[in-house]
């Protein structure tokens, strides 16, 4: 498997705006988001393994509205797949789209932690 994720990771100038330019706020949402993303994936995937197609679609929902704020875009595609997948009712293949979102998530983390 692939350990690097490509592709663009966080757009610091539009995080910035939508916390009105507010660096250090931008920094607490960026902390908040780092503690309980972790969890989420995990609801992510037991969700699928349980087949909760609805289940799978509220977290990744969920998931995806955080990511945007930071403009994470690979990592919102990546949420709004998933997300589609539970809204469908068709888990198949969300196995390896749940480890696409967690290599971009696992690459957008140490782009939050420099904020």
């Amino acid at each position: 498997m692939n350990t690097e994720f490509p592709g663009p990771g966080l757009d610091r100038e539009l995080a910035l705006s939508r916390v009105g330019g507010d660096a250090e706020l931008l920094k607490e949402i960026a902390a908040l988001f780092m503690e309980d993303y972790p969890g989420v994936l995990t609801e992510i995937r037991a969700a699928a393994a349980r087949g909760d197609a609805k289940g799978v679609e509220r977290a990744a929902h969920g998931l995806k509205g955080s990511v945007a704020n930071f403009g994470a875009q690979t990592t919102v595609d990546a949420a709004l797949q998933i997300e589609r997948m539970g809204r469908a009712g068709d888990l198949s293949g969300v196995s390896e789209a749940i480890d696409t979102l967690a290599l971009a998530l696992d690459a957008l983390h140490p782009e939050l932690e420099a904020l």
